[in-house]
């Protein structure tokens, strides 16, 4: 069964950084060729895409995010990761990844 868990939210204060990680079990990024996507939903607020990143490691940011936020990848523990500097009390939101299957998200609140 695929499954995708995601860790690493929390609070932290505005200008602050935090990794999140997404780690898959029975699937392989590397060797199943999927791309992978971080998303987050605020509240009241739809689902939206923030980030992704292909098989072959290509990147894509949305707007919002782009030059405070990176994706990356380790296919040797089948975990991607989104590293987060620069927070903003915007980022709050619950944060998921996404291969195909959804993970349960990660709690990300930025406040003073």
């Amino acid at each position: 069964q695929r499954r995708l868990v995601e860790l690493g939210g929390g609070l932290v204060q505005p200008g602050g950084s935090l990794r999140l990680s997404c780690a898959a079990s029975g699937f392989a990024f590397g060797l199943d060729y999927y791309a992978v996507g971080w998303f987050r939903q605020a509240p009241g607020k739809e689902r939206e895409g923030i980030s992704c990143i292909s098989s072959s490691s290509s990147t894509n940011y949305a707007d919002s995010v782009k030059g405070r936020f990176t994706i990356s990848k380790d296919n040797a523990k089948n975990t991607v990761y989104l590293q987060m500097n620069s927070l903003k009390p915007e980022d709050t939101a619950v944060y998921y990844c996404n291969a195909g299957v959804w993970g349960q998200g990660t709690q990300v609140t930025v406040s003073s």
